[in-house]
């Protein structure tokens, strides 16, 4: 620690006096695979990134006790730089801000984002450095969380806070999304026992080794094709009033597949921006969205350069 001199002596002088860091995290539009493996503690999701973001700012303040946050329900934010804070052994009052484009409760990542967000503002402030691991050592003891920490479209295991492998990237596409309505509690429904088969594990390692190979292969259709299997699996679990309206949609207006926010309520259809006839499409698909749900979200998702 440096040292400032007062009136002949030498004090420390506070090494984060005014320190500013701001993190961001990109959400998703629920995810394009989610069930359980035959494996024990098999939980799992593919991610679907979207370009919504949440942005943490994170302030020093000498004046303040704790963490402060912004807005005030967002404690799981103060509680995660609170347990930074305590690892560099400092004592440091803070206030942290966290602006979001993503809806809590829908099944958008709006939690992890904020959490991810969180974690690389604090680490930038201080200069401490929050690799994905570090920041995951953290996210275990607050809740489940989604794979935001990670670039690209990856498998996870949410409930471990455990990456389970790095897919690749895919071209953007659209989703003309719907919103059944409510909020889902993350941590309340992860608690609850999954009614998954025997039979249905192995289709769900199925379904993601053919992810796999589908990212892998840029393939879009087949990665609708296994979204919206998905989705019909996940009925048992946390059934959509609209699914199979969606899947009719989908079906009649050319699109990919219909992804879920299998903890949420988020329904999407997703469309191949690269197709000819894409800004007709998208006009139609929006319209016999709204005739089901009223009104209608558009997203898209996000692409990742990982060279050649």
């Amino acid at each position: 620690m440096s040292m400032t001199r007062t009136s002949g002596l030498l004090l420390p002088k506070p090494r984060y006096r005014g320190a500013t860091g701001v993190g961001a995290a990109y959400g998703t539009f629920g995810e394009l695979l989610q069930g359980r493996l035959p494996e024990d503690d098999g939980d799992f999701l593919v991610t679907f990134p979207v370009a919504r973001w949440s942005v943490a700012t994170f302030r020093t303040d000498p004046g303040v006790t704790g963490v402060k946050v912004w807005p005030p329900h967002k404690r799981k934010g103060a509680r995660l730089a609170e347990m930074i804070i305590a690892e560099t052994g400092e004592r440091i009052g803070a206030h942290l801000s966290l602006d979001s484009g993503l809806p809590e409760g829908k099944g958008m990542a709006s939690s992890s984002a904020d959490l991810v967000a969180t974690a690389r503002a604090v680490g930038n402030a201080l200069g401490v450095d929050m690799p994905p691991e570090r920041i995951e050592s953290h996210l275990r003891e607050i809740e489940p969380t989604d794979g935001v920490l990670y670039p690209g479209i990856v498998a996870y295991h949410h409930r471990q806070v455990r990456l389970r492998a790095m897919l690749g990237a895919l071209p953007s596409m659209t989703v003309v999304g719907v919103d059944e309505g409510g909020e889902v509690d993350t941590v309340a429904f992860n608690q609850l026992p999954k009614p998954f088969s025997a039979a249905d594990r192995r289709e769900y390692a199925w379904l993601l080794a053919r992810m796999a190979d589908a990212v892998r292969a840029r393939d879009l259709a087949e990665v609708g094709r296994i979204a919206t299997r998905s989705a019909e699996m996940n009925q048992i679990l946390r059934p959509f009033t609209m699914l199979s309206d969606m899947v009719d949609v989908c079906e009649r207006v050319g699109g990919l597949g219909v992804v879920a926010a299998h903890s949420g309520t988020m329904l999407g259809i997703l469309l191949d921006r690269a197709r000819p006839d894409y800004h007709d499409t998208l006009a139609a698909t929006a319209s016999a969205c709204a005739a089901l749900a009223g009104n209608v979200a558009v997203y898209q998702s996000l692409s990742f350069d990982f060279g050649s």
